[in-house]
Formats: structure tokens, sequence, C-alpha cells
């Protein structure tokens, strides 16, 4: 067996599918997001950053950043190992608090990031739950599919947002069997929203348990932050709510929140919370600020808004063919992996402005794209500098604009750029 070749072959089979993930060297610039600098075989280059998913810039926040380095200095580097060994560091505990508080929950549990997260507390949740059903969407993260998969139990897919569908699963599994529904608030490629309100109305009707993952939504929507759920005022109606650290509270980790029971349930029986090491004091502190921040502002969920919606506003009036989003996402079709590749390599080596391609697995072949991802702190030059950019290279390339690009349209696109800006 010759092991090197196997490996070798395995990389090169990414590579001739134009798959080979390539990842940039980048120095972000602690009070200057979304500049950073490009660290290339040239030398040091500035870049601007369009595609991060620190959304609101939080993990540059002053107040995050003295609270993780006043940690750092009062309690150490590290956690020590586990919390069944080390024991629970005290800014754990009071993350835990706010995290169950911001959700309007009994408790908070923990992970090192939302992938953990998901991947334990689903299939720990399905395995406790007696001959178990999972009702899983049909574009759920990849970290929900793996804990759906480890779970074990029997599953069916779901046709994304096909409430018709999941009733008839629902109805056909009938009211006595366990049945756990799993499903995002933001979907992240696309942008497109759950109706979540729908899904707890199926839930109540046919006796289902609803896990929700809000990653992309928790910090930037509701009045507190508390993500999509909060905003359509359903976060009672949820049983599970799972989310990040790592996004719009700007740091890094996973949680779950729900009632007492549950979360202990977790805590005590999930593989992936009891041998991993906890976060460190510092994350842990620097998180919970950052939630205390944004449950008490607004202006950087307002101003995140506004900047979205004027990039998607002027990208459109340009002819760009940015795809349907009804959230903060922007997402550009491009429909070929080594086009979309190309492009992103043009756009950092001649415009100095980094997007990371988005192909296969994680999209459909065919819908291959780049996802934009406007913060508050893309101003509004910053904006068109974009725009220039990626028609430039979209007219590189020969790629396709938008269907029925004309005159009228330039016209609505500006009308709604106009009202972006709040004119």
């Amino acid at each position: 067996m010759n092991y090197d070749a196997v490996f070798e072959n395995a990389v090169d089979a990414l590579q001739a599918e134009k798959r080979y993930r390539v990842f940039a060297e980048i120095e972000r610039i602690a009070g200057a997001f979304p500049k950073a600098v490009w660290h290339r075989e040239g030398g040091p280059r500035e870049i601007t950053v369009w595609c991060s998913n620190d959304y609101l810039g939080m993990g540059q926040h002053p107040d995050v950043i003295e609270a993780m380095t006043h940690a750092a200095r009062t309690m150490g580097a590290g956690a020590g190992g586990t919390r069944n060994i080390s024991g629970t560091n005290h800014p754990l505990v009071e993350l835990e608090r706010e995290l169950a508080d911001l959700h309007g929950k009994e408790a908070g549990l923990v992970f090192t990031s939302g992938y953990v997260s998901n991947e334990a507390a689903i299939s720990t949740i399905a395995k406790l739950l007696p001959n178990c059903l999972i009702l899983s969407d049909a574009l759920n993260h990849a970290s929900m599919i793996h804990g759906v998969r480890s779970s074990g139990v029997a599953k069916q897919v779901w046709r994304h947002n096909d409430l018709d569908h999941l009733e008839e699963l629902l109805k056909a599994a009938g009211k006595d069997r366990a049945k756990l529904i799993v499903f995002e608030s933001v979907y992240s490629m696309d942008g497109d929203v759950a109706p979540i309100e729908k899904i707890a109305d199926l839930a109540d009707k046919y006796n289902a348990f609803t896990y929700i993952d809000e990653v992309h939504a928790v910090g930037m929507y509701g009045a507190h932050g508390a993500g999509i759920c909060e905003r359509d005022g359903v976060m009672d109606r949820i049983d599970v709510i799972e989310g990040t650290l790592a996004k719009g509270f700007g740091i890094m980790g996973g949680y779950i929140t729900g009632k007492k029971s549950l979360v202990d349930a977790v805590r005590s029986y999930a593989p992936g919370f009891i041998f991993t090491t906890a976060l460190p004091p510092g994350l842990c502190a620097a998180a919970a600020a950052s939630i205390r921040h944004l449950k008490q502002s607004s202006v950087e969920r307002e101003a995140h808004q506004r900047q979205a919606a004027r990039a998607k506003a002027v990208l459109s009036a340009a002819g760009l063919p940015v795809m349907p989003s009804v959230t903060h996402i922007v997402p550009v079709l491009v429909g070929n992996p080594d086009l979309c590749k190309k492009a992103t390599d043009i756009l950092l080596e001649k415009h100095g402005i980094y997007i990371q391609p988005i192909n296969y697995p994680t999209v459909p072949r065919g819908t291959e794209r780049l996802r934009i991802t406007p913060t508050p702190f893309h101003n509004d030059a910053l904006i068109d500098t974009l725009k220039d950019a990626l028609v430039d290279v979209w007219q590189t390339l020969g790629l396709s604009f938008a269907e029925g690009h004309s005159a009228n349209a330039d016209a609505s696109a500006r009308q709604q750029i106009f009202t972006a800006a709040g004119g």
C-alpha cells in the first residue's frame, strides 16, 4: 500500500474538480476592520475583507477586547482541561447565564464551536428520545447533518422550507412517536429564512420536539440580538435554540439553550462536551461582554441592515446577478467552480478585495457563488469600490450579467439605493 499516493490522489481529485480550498494568510487590524493585511509571496498588502462572519465587527469592539485581556491577565490564558476535570471557570458560568437570559430559556450550555454544539446536542437528544425520528431540513448545515448521522436513529429529510412536506412526514410518523424537527433560522448560503412559527404550529399539532440553529442570526436580529425567533416572537415555542459566539458576537464557541432538564441531559451524556477542553476565561469573558453590549445596543444591527440593503441595491443596479436574499447575506451567482475561483483570485490580486469562492459541496453544482457579507463598517465608498471591482471581473471573465438588465432596472435599483440610504 502506497499511503502517500492515496492522500495525493485524494487532493488531486479535488483540484481536478476545482474544489481544492486555498486559504489566504490574513492579519486582521483591530480598529480598522474590515481592513486587513494579506501576507503573500510578494510581501504584505492591505486588503478589504468582504466575507467575514464577524458580521457586526464585535471582534474588535473595545469593551470586548478589554474583557478578554483582563480575564487573561487575571486568570491565565487556558482553561486547564475539561470542565469535569478542571472545574468550570467563573466567566464560563456567567456566559451560560447570559445566553439563557438572551433566549428566555432556563439554562445554557457552551461548547467549543457551533459545529460541535450541533453535532453533540442533536445526536445526544435523538439518542435519548425513545424510537426517535429526526426530520431534517434539506439545506441544513453540515454540522447538523453530522449530528443526525451520529445519532444512529431513523431520519427523514423534508424539502427546504416546505411545510406541506414536513406535515406529510409528521402525520405519517404519528403523534405517539418521538419526533425531532431540526432546522435553521437563516440559511447562510441563500440568505432565506425558515417559517418558524408555522413549523412550531406543526410541532404542536403532531407532538414533535423542535431544535433550531440560529448561528447566522444571533446578535443581528431581534430587539436584544437573540435572533429571528426573538424578532418573530416565537422563542418560547422552540424547545432548543442553538447558536454561535463566533459570528454576530465576534468571538468563538457554540451553545444550546433550553429547559434545565434538557441541558443537563446533554451535559451529562454528550461525548463532544464531556471530553473536550472548555473555552478559556478570556474567550468567555469577551463573549459575555459582546452579548451584554448587543442586548442594549441596536446601533450595530441597524447599520448592518442598512449597509447590507445598500450593497444588494448597488450591485443589482450594476447588472450583477445578485441572488434573492431577505437577510444580510448577499450571494452573487457565478455558476462555475473554475470561474468562481478565478473571480476571487482577480478580486484579491488586482483589486485588493478578499472574498472566498463558494463551491460544491457547500452549495449545489451549478450554483457556485460569491458570498458577500457587508458589515456596519463597510461604508458607501467601499460598496461602490466593490461594485466597480465586480463589474471588472465579470467583464474580464465573460461572466453573465443579470437577465433583463436594462435602463428601467437601473432606475428601479437606484430607487432601492435611495430607500436603503434612508431617502
